[in-house]
């Protein structure tokens, strides 16, 4: 337990358990005592008049210069890699040739039998995979690929670790950063570096020693942004007193570099030290959903619909629409929330973070948590019968109207575009 009791300090105040936001503080004996509940806060030791409440946790001292390179684990299933897992190796090359020439940005591959993925990461950037195989390790288990992801960390000692806010990376990143003892930021929509920032806050807010900190020194802090309080603002948060410094980026925030097929780099094989007992589940049987799969990070069109749908049958008109212009369908939370569509559709900082090339808002008034998700796309169409909508402020093209009578319209004239298309070509062949 990182927070303790001194029994003979204690005078049963009482002060400390109105103070806990968790209910972590009994009443034993008269004196106040720490439950398992505790998630060492801190808010117990100011309340504390008799300073009878100590943290006992030791900072623990890292040398930054051990640390050098920049990992992106590279998550695969079923043999194939992830889309995210692309894009956060396009944006790890950006930041480690920011950094200096010297530092790389490596893949991390873990799996079995999936040596054919190493030249895939080349393609997109990597200059070195790390490549972690085992029978134990062919499906995901929280108990193998945090054990195995651990000690290669521990081993190689890397600056910089970025995951995909998968549902694998979201459950896999605290656990792994919590065996290191570091950091771990959550949903990043922006990654930078910069070492200025990290020695002010050094000598104003901590105990770590800076004198050896230069700010041409290769070794970089990371600056790590994401929406904060509703995303109402953007935080950047920093870890200036532990490594590997640890984030999740939502799939399609960041840029896949252009595919190089003759690209090549440095494989390292690392041996998975990993037995039957490490893992505290068996899978037993994988079954798929029956139900249809959304690929929102992956398409070119999407067609949304929110509130201005004004019911569940609503999106029968968004999926007619959504087929014509082989785009898939998208939704608001507040579709979501009233139960009219599934939230695998969902677009938004509490859904899927998306950047298709055209981006088509029916209905959908405009807050913040769903620009966030969305605002990046090529081209955004806006349909909203309110003209001081706030999606109007980030549509390319706006629409005032009621989306019943100007959807139908453009899928009518989508249609008509299509037959003076084949017309075209027809003619073309003709002659």
């Amino acid at each position: 337990m990182a927070i303790q009791v001194i029994k003979e300090k204690c005078r049963g105040c009482k002060l400390c358990i109105k103070a806990c936001p968790f209910d972590a503080i009994i009443m034993e004996d008269k004196l106040a005592f720490i439950t398992e509940k505790c998630t060492a806060c801190g808010q117990c030791l100011a309340a504390c008049p008799f300073e009878a409440i100590i943290n006992t946790t030791e900072e623990r001292e890292v040398d930054l210069s051990d640390y050098k390179n920049i990992w992106v684990f590279a998550e695969q299933r079923n043999g194939k890699l992830m889309n995210v897992a692309l894009e956060l190796i396009g944006e790890g090359y950006r930041l480690a040739r920011e950094i200096g020439e010297d530092t790389k940005v490596c893949a991390l591959l873990v799996g079995q039998d999936i040596e054919h993925l190493v030249k895939e990461c080349y393609a997109y950037g990597a200059d070195q995979v790390y490549l972690i195989q085992d029978e134990l390790l062919r499906n995901y288990t929280t108990d193998g690929y945090t054990k195995v992801i651990t000690d290669a960390l521990k081993t190689y000692k890397p600056e910089i670790v970025i995951y995909g806010a998968t549902h694998v990376g979201r459950d896999l990143a605290p656990r792994v950063a919590a065996r290191l003892n570091t950091g771990l930021t959550a949903d990043c929509t922006r990654l930078d570096v910069d070492i200025n920032s990290y020695i002010k806050y050094a000598r104003e807010n901590t105990t770590l020693d800076v004198s050896t900190l230069d700010p041409n020194d290769s070794n970089k802090g990371l600056k790590q942004t994401r929406p904060a309080f509703g995303g109402n603002l953007m935080a950047t948060i920093i870890c200036p007193r532990t490594r590997p410094q640890m984030s999740t980026v939502r799939p399609g925030v960041m840029q896949k570099r252009e595919r190089d097929s003759n690209a090549k780099g440095e494989l390292i094989e690392v041996a998975a030290n990993i037995k039957e007992e490490d893992i505290r589940t068996e899978i037993v049987e994988i079954v798929k959903s029956a139900k249809e799969l959304v690929s929102l990070t992956d398409a070119n069109i999407i067609c949304s619909g929110g509130r201005g749908l004004g019911e569940a049958c609503g999106f029968d008109l968004i999926k007619q629409f959504a087929d014509k212009v082989g785009g898939v369908v998208g939704a608001s939370r507040a579709a979501v929330d009233s139960g009219w569509i599934d939230h695998a559709n969902q677009v938004g900082q509490t859904g899927t973070t998306v950047k298709p090339t055209i981006y088509f808002a029916c209905g959908i008034s405009g807050a913040i948590q769903h620009l966030a998700g969305m605002q990046s796309s090529d081209i955004i169409v806006a349909i909203n019968k309110d003209p001081d909508a706030p999606i109007f402020e980030v549509a390319d093209y706006g629409i005032v109207g009621d989306l019943y009578q100007i959807v139908p319209k453009i899928i009518e004239a989508w249609e008509q575009a299509e037959e003076l298309f084949d017309k075209s070509v027809k003619e073309t062949r003709a002659d």
